[in-house]
């Protein structure tokens, strides 16, 4: 990839800064200039020696532009290298001067710099809506947006261990009609889903602790303390494994190392399988790196996270937690903070007390690195992955400081977790919020059995409650968008039997996949006024129908609508009821359109019109094939 160069003198040394900009760019920047919202790199070369440069070295540089100053750290980068990445975050002049806290060492204090930003046209912005601008709020705090305004909504896949080599990069180009298979790339996920309409995958960034070896899936050390709660390799049994989980695993872990081989951390060669979490190897990161500037390019806003909660238990017990915890976030947030990101603290996906710390522990680190660092320099959404509710496990506000976004998941994975959703939506000043762990296509578990029901992977009725889930969840107050996820969350690859979990390529190409796009178009369809939709399944007469049961997901509708109730979207699951909708202007005649959640087709508007006390009765639902899950959304529109 071109690279455009400028040299400033910092004491004893060169500095360059790496202006990473398209190529297709380059032609109209003259020297000296760099693009808004592209990511910049300035390269330092410590002149001291440190036992351990992750550990004791804290540099950054002190940003000042337009839109005021700000303080953005960088990170080691092996031997005595570091690097500080940042973005201009508007055009016109800024300027920047280097510093860290060894004070002594002339390869890290010192140097300035500036540079000259420019915007991008508009052409250029389509081609990759990251140069848009960074994700935020909007104004009333319940959606997301591109810094310039452009609505983002959230259309997420699950690929857990996708930072690692089990999808892997390979550095090449991808077919157009590329189908899933045996030996897929990253960059052939990527482009898959690009072409079915995501803008972001979910990542957690290391599993410090996981390694196939003679250790089975989960183990304690011989102090008691749990190493790891790890997800199975398949078709490899540790012989000194025990039955330590419900599903009566007794497979070894999934290795969860780079494609060179390389682990996020040391690990000691004497104690058990232990990561030694203050001896970071930035090797597995490099590689890291790929994967984030191919997604930044493609237009895509990662969900990236730190790291799984079973590691922390064995984290806590023999390091300072808050300290050591706080460096490692810091660490992802340098090195990542200048893409397009939304970023979780912790992937805290249950809460089991020997295989994890527990929500208040977390927040208390959480919050450590907050009062030590500050926040994102610049300002994406921070947030975790989460059993239940970020509001129920953290709180809001002052509780959880650094926390900007909420998220349910997990359990429940039936119409119980829609009351989080509206909880979180009603708060006073309340943040965007999203399902990131709904109903899984293809997974049989005890947590993803919908009134008890384990479908046939891929079937009608498999689709179905994961199409159910993404309406249900967007019109309970989800604005921020929705991610989904199969039972390949975990990415059984090539070279590994499927076991009980199927390929990553093969979960891929589950129909419910494909139709993730058609919510996007549905929230989408007249442009950002889904923003300004409040909850409104309360207006609807029959809101639940004989067949609906709390812990299914049939029989129910949903409705949100503007507070000038000139626009609504409902959705009907299998099973419900046509019913009569009150609240709406009285005496008024609206545009009702029906939208097919499989397909994405709208069908053609009809006339309804709402009596002299604003009632109104729902048309009769579109004919559908026998057998077929009958669920629909409709919007409805004042002209």
């Amino acid at each position: 990839m071109p690279m455009f160069f400028h040299t400033y003198s910092l004491s004893l040394l060169a500095l360059l800064m790496a202006l990473l900009a398209a190529a297709n760019a380059q032609a109209s920047l003259q020297p000296g200039e760099a693009r808004v919202w592209e990511m910049q790199e300035i390269l330092l070369e410590a002149q001291g020696e440190y036992e351990n440069p992750y550990m004791e070295v804290d540099c950054w540089i002190d940003l000042r532009g337009p839109d005021g100053e700000r303080r953005v750290y960088g990170f080691w980068d092996g031997g005595s290298s570091y690097k500080i990445r940042f973005v201009a975050t508007q055009p016109g002049e800024w300027s920047w001067t280097i510093a860290s806290n060894q004070t002594e060492d002339p390869g890290l204090n010192g140097g300035t710099g500036t540079l000259r930003a420019v915007a991008w046209t508009e052409t250029e912005k389509q081609a990759n809506p990251n140069r848009r601008g960074f994700l935020r709020a909007t104004a009333n705090g319940r959606a997301l947006q591109y810094a310039d305004g452009t609505p983002f909504f959230l259309t997420g896949d699950t690929w857990l261990a996708g930072a690692t080599w089990r999808l892997p990069w390979k550095g090449e180009t991808v077919s157009e009609d590329y189908t899933p298979g045996p030996g897929i790339s990253f960059e052939e996920a990527v482009a898959y889903r690009k072409r079915q309409g995501y803008n972001s995958v979910s990542m957690v960034a290391a599993f410090p602790n996981w390694e196939a070896d003679h250790r089975g899936a989960t183990y304690a050390n011989q102090d008691g303390v749990f190493i790891r709660n790890a997800w199975e390799k398949f078709g490899h049994w540790a012989a000194n494994a025990t039955i330590s989980t419900s599903d009566g695993a007794i497979t070894t872990a999934k290795d969860m190392h780079d494609e060179q081989g390389n682990r996020p951390f040391a690990v000691f060669a004497d104690r058990e399988g232990l990561p030694d979490f203050n001896r970071l190897n930035p090797s597995y990161f490099r590689s890291l790196d790929r994967k984030m500037h191919h997604l930044s390019r493609q237009g895509f806003a990662p969900f990236l996270e730190t790291v799984r909660r079973d590691c922390a238990p064995a984290w806590k017990a023999y390091f300072n937690f808050d300290e050591s915890y706080s460096r490692f976030v810091q660490y992802l947030i340098a090195r990542y903070g200048a893409y397009n990101i939304i970023f979780s603290g912790i992937h805290l996906d249950w809460i089991p007390e020997k295989f994890s710390l527990t929500e208040h522990e977390f927040n208390a680190a959480l919050t450590y690195h907050r009062k030590k660092y500050g926040g994102l320099p610049f300002g994406q959404p921070y947030t975790a992955l989460i059993d239940s509710s970020t509001y129920k496990r953290f709180g809001h506000g002052e509780d959880c400081p650094w926390l900007t976004m909420h998220t349910v998941g997990n359990k429940p994975r039936n119409h119980a977790i829609y009351a989080s959703i509206e909880e979180i939506f009603l708060l006073e000043n309340p943040y965007p919020a999203a399902n990131l762990e709904p109903y899984y296509t293809g997974w049989n578990h005890e947590i993803n059995r919908p009134g008890g029901e384990t479908p046939e992977a891929n079937s009608d009725r498999d689709n179905y409650f994961a199409r159910s889930q993404m309406y249900g969840s967007f019109l309970s107050g989800g604005l921020a968008g929705h991610v989904h996820g199969t039972a390949a969350y975990d990415i059984t690859t090539t070279g590994e039997p499927s076991g009980w979990r199927p390929h990553i390529w093969t979960a891929l190409k589950y129909e419910s996949g494909s139709q993730m796009q058609h919510l996007k178009r549905f929230a989408l369809s007249e442009g950002a006024r889904y923003q300004d939709l409040l909850l409104a399944s309360s207006s609807l007469k029959k809101r639940e129908s004989k067949f609906a049961f709390d812990d299914g997901l049939d029989g129910w509708s949903f409705m949100m609508r503007t507070e000038d109730r000139s626009f609504a979207l409902l959705y009907f699951e299998n099973g419900a009821v046509k019913t009569t909708i009150s609240g709406m202007k009285p005496n008024s005649t609206y545009q009702w359109i029906w939208y097919n959640p499989r397909t994405g087709e709208w069908d053609s508007p009809v006339k309804v019109k709402s009596d002299l006390q604003g009632k109104l009765d729902t048309p009769s639902f579109p004919e559908m094939e026998k057998g077929v899950m009958s669920d629909w959304a409709a919007k409805l529109v004042l002209p």
